[in-house]
């Protein structure tokens, strides 16, 4: 079953549009915009499974230079 999520991420100041253009090019990134408020960029992700969105959001959007800090939100069907 294939788990998405989008993931809030917050900038250094001036590196959101950077950051948005590297994070697509990431496997799994369905989208990536940068946009108004607390974060700097909403990017939605697809997985495998809950493990590869972790190994996803550690060890590749995490480590992009620029980033500060991320929230990942999981999509449930309720």
């Amino acid at each position: 079953m294939t788990v998405s999520a989008y993931i809030l991420i917050q900038t250094e100041v001036g590196k959101a549009a950077a950051v948005a253009t590297e994070v697509r090019q990431i496997p799994g990134v369905v989208a990536a915009d940068d946009v108004t408020g607390p974060y700097d960029c909403v990017v939605r992700v697809e997985a495998p499974s809950m493990d590869d969105l972790g190994r996803l959001v550690v060890s590749r959007v995490q480590m992009l230079d620029g980033i500060t800090k991320t929230t990942t939100m999981p999509v449930v069907n309720l």
